[in-house]
């Protein structure tokens, strides 16, 4: 099976370099109206043909995806979510870049927990979770391919557990409307072989 991991297109939070977790913005109704434009002149489409669309529930996903997959039914799963930063939300680095408890986030390689937001370790087990299970379910219902449209930081942290080359966290990040095809094997999923193998970035 196919499985696409898109990460969703830019929101006014992305634009200015804010932290965008649970802050449910619209898109960018510049960048959405870019992406109809290269869409119509597409003649093979920007990404791969898929059967079935899983999104996280914020806006910006569940927008991109009507722009990538116009007429397509759209399930969204609140496991796939963007970390919830917390006090940094909606702030820049400029704006943090001074302050002590942000300095131990960055020098922990963002692990610490974000000030009233969430566990680094909670988030990416969540995310892996969720796309465990919706796998399971594809497999069960003989889906051929899926794509997931969802957050950089779902993406990361579901790649970075699941994927059959190993890397770290950031290796698997992804500007505004890119991301990556990968490819299961039904009988190993099964068999609780349960990786992911990165065949290309989109």
């Amino acid at each position: 099976m196919r499985v696409v991991f898109i990460r969703h297109l830019c929101t006014p939070g992305n634009e200015k370099r804010q932290y965008i977790g649970r802050t449910d913005e619209d898109l960018s109704e510049r960048v959405a109206e870019e992406f109809r434009q290269r869409q119509e002149k597409s003649t093979g489409g920007l990404y791969p043909s898929v059967q079935y669309i899983i999104t996280s529930p914020l806006k910006r996903c569940i927008q991109t995806a009507g722009l990538i997959y116009p007429g397509m039914e759209i399930v969204t799963e609140p496991m796939l979510r963007e970390c919830d930063f917390g006090e940094y939300e909606q702030k820049t680095y400029e704006d943090l870049k001074n302050e002590p408890e942000y300095i131990r986030w960055l020098e922990s390689g963002g692990m610490t927990a974000f000030p009233s937001g969430e566990d680094q370790t909670s988030f990416r087990r969540r995310c892996v979770d969720g796309v465990k299970r919706w796998i399971d379910r594809l497999l069960e219902d003989g889906a051929d391919n899926a794509a997931f449209v969802v957050h950089g930081g779902t993406i990361m942290a579901v790649l970075s557990e699941l994927a059959e080359d190993k890397h770290e966290f950031y290796h698997w990040q992804v500007e505004n409307g890119g991301g990556y095809v990968a490819e299961v094997s039904g009988e190993e999923w099964r068999n609780s072989r349960k990786v992911l193998r990165v065949t290309q970035r989109i």
